[in-house]
């Protein structure tokens, strides 16, 4: 894997986008590994669009390196370290990202951690720990953007859940599953709570990507990683795994105006993986 990017879109000119002069905070913009990330992608499709975007994670460097790919594209690009687990932290985040350019008008949070273990064999810190990082931290940068957004009536939320928030994987992650299946709920809430407000919140469930957390996560053996790739790929109804880049363009449908009416919606991206009953 590499995270170099696909070349932009012929006639997607760098500030006169879809998104243009709009605040898009990125929340787990690096990688983990050695791939593109789901949220590494979307911020560079989001900076292509024009939006003015915000590269939050909690490791400095990856904030960094991330938002120097935006503007070595030609975008607009600043780096925020934080802990979305601590809540100091985000509000911290939020308030430098609004004092430098104005309130956010789209959140894409896409923090998660894949958490392996039955319920007999998580101990209760491990459990604690995958819900403060895949459910809590999506509250917070909730409970810290939203008003921004009451206050300009408008804004555009878009969660990254899974596809194992609805249905079993093959993975043995009921803590992360669980977690997922809160975000989905919580978008849903946040949906209908504010729609009459001109928030949109919507989720995008990932299946199977070819992302750092498939080889990083959810491989106890590097030496079987090869093979476990492999019956990923296999176990993907079009014979592949998607890319981070095709999740990134649907949360730019649903960030943009062009899905103004759609809100509420736990959209899965997953190649026809959530539809097979097998």
């Amino acid at each position: 894997m590499s995270h170099a990017a696909p070349p932009a879109p012929v006639g997607r000119a760098h500030g006169s986008g879809e998104l243009a002069g709009t605040v898009v905070l990125v929340v787990g913009a690096g990688s983990s590994g050695s791939g593109v990330s789901n949220g590494e992608a979307a911020a560079l499709t989001y900076g292509r669009a024009g939006a003015l975007v915000a590269c939050l994670d909690r490791d400095a460097a990856e904030a960094e390196r991330v938002a120097k790919q935006v503007v070595a594209e030609g975008g607009t690009a600043r780096p925020v370290r934080a802990d979305v687990t601590r809540e100091e932290d985000v509000a911290r985040a939020v308030a430098e990202v609004t004092a430098a350019w104005g309130a956010p008008g789209v959140l894409h949070h896409n923090v998660g951690v894949a958490v392996t273990g039955d319920v007999l064999t998580l101990d209760r810190p491990t459990w604690d720990a995958s819900l403060a990082v895949n459910l809590t931290a999506c509250y917070l940068t909730l409970r810290h953007v939203l008003p921004g957004m009451l206050s300009a009536g408008k804004g555009a939320v878009v969660t990254v859940s899974s596809v194992a928030a609805i249905r079993d994987t093959g993975y043995v992650y009921p803590a992360y599953s669980a977690a997922k299946a809160a975000v989905d709920q919580l978008t849903v809430s946040v949906a209908l709570t504010y729609a009459d407000r001109g928030i949109r919140a919507n989720a995008v469930l990932p299946g199977l990507i070819d992302t750092p957390l498939a080889a990083d996560q959810l491989v106890d053996d590097p030496a079987a990683a090869e093979r476990a790739l492999a019956a990923r790929h296999a176990a993907s109804p079009t014979g592949s795994m998607g890319t981070p880049w095709e999740v990134a363009e649907v949360a730019l449908f649903l960030a943009s105006d062009r899905a103004s009416y759609v809100n509420g919606v736990l959209l899965p991206v997953d190649g026809g993986l959530s539809a097979r009953c097998l």
